[in-house]
């Protein structure tokens, strides 16, 4: 039997951008942000970070909440830390609301459609891999047009099982999220040892770890600019600024 190629992508993020939530920022609350020398794009920046981060910390002491809780939760916060003395004041619940709506209405980046119809015309069959919900995430190839069959739309929760090591809890669920190995390996075993498996995504923290799992890898610098290779040691065999580049330099590498 002929080996197969495969390539599995990040979606939020990599596949999808988030500027249609940093346009409700701008919408919503923009010029007052501007007024204290804040981009909304930076505010948006930092409150996603900042609710990951306390989502990851909630999980781990096995204090499970869903991620859109924590997401309004901290917004007073984010906006505190990011040089408003009154948050409060500043902004209102409705407004906040209006905000974070704009992250259910994320879209595609232009040229995914392209890239995916590419790679698929030169033999590949293409994966997502996600921590997201897969309806949710499934929704935007739906709205963009674009056909991704369920059964190639992977959550990684859906690897609890496979994972001895996870444990029982909510805190089981560390043990199969991005960037944990569990996430990866099971990805790989559905594909056959002599296939090529690569893996795409616009963040470095996760090709990193996917190459480390076994996967060729293949970076797109168009979310992070910056790849900070010097703390994540890790050698790609595809680095490039647009999807155009990164898919023309990975159909040449597993020709």
């Amino acid at each position: 039997m002929s080996s197969q190629k495969h390539i599995v992508f990040d979606v939020v993020g990599t596949c999808v951008s988030f500027d249609a939530f940093f346009a409700a920022i701008d919408a919503t609350i923009g010029p007052r942000l501007r007024a204290h020398t804040i981009t909304p794009k930076f505010f948006g920046f930092a409150w996603m970070q900042v609710a990951e981060l306390e989502s990851t910390q909630l999980l781990m002491s096995g204090r499970y909440t869903p991620y859109a809780d924590v997401f309004r939760a901290v917004f007073y916060r984010v906006l505190f830390m990011a040089g408003i003395s009154d948050p409060r004041a500043f902004a209102t619940d409705d407004e906040r609301d209006r905000c974070h709506a704009g992250y259910s209405r994320l879209g595609l980046r232009p040229g995914c459609s392209a890239m995916m119809d590419k790679l698929r015309e030169n033999g590949f069959t293409v994966w997502c891999l996600t921590t997201g919900d897969p309806g949710r995430v499934g929704g935007y190839f739906t709205r963009a047009g674009i056909n991704m069959p369920t059964e190639n739309l992977v959550s990684c929760f859906t690897f609890m099982a496979h994972d001895s090591n996870a444990g029982a809890g909510e805190s089981a669920s560390l043990g199969v999220t991005k960037p944990s190995m569990g996430a990866y390996k099971p990805m790989l075993d559905r594909f056959a040892s002599e296939d090529q498996k690569w893996f795409a995504a616009a963040h470095m923290w996760d090709v990193s770890a996917a190459v480390k799992a076994g996967f060729r890898g293949a970076y797109c610098s168009v979310l992070e600019k910056e790849p900070c290779v010097e703390i994540f040691n890790t050698k790609m065999d595809v680095t490039a600024d647009t999807f155009e580049e990164m898919t023309d330099k990975i159909i040449a590498m597993a020709s």
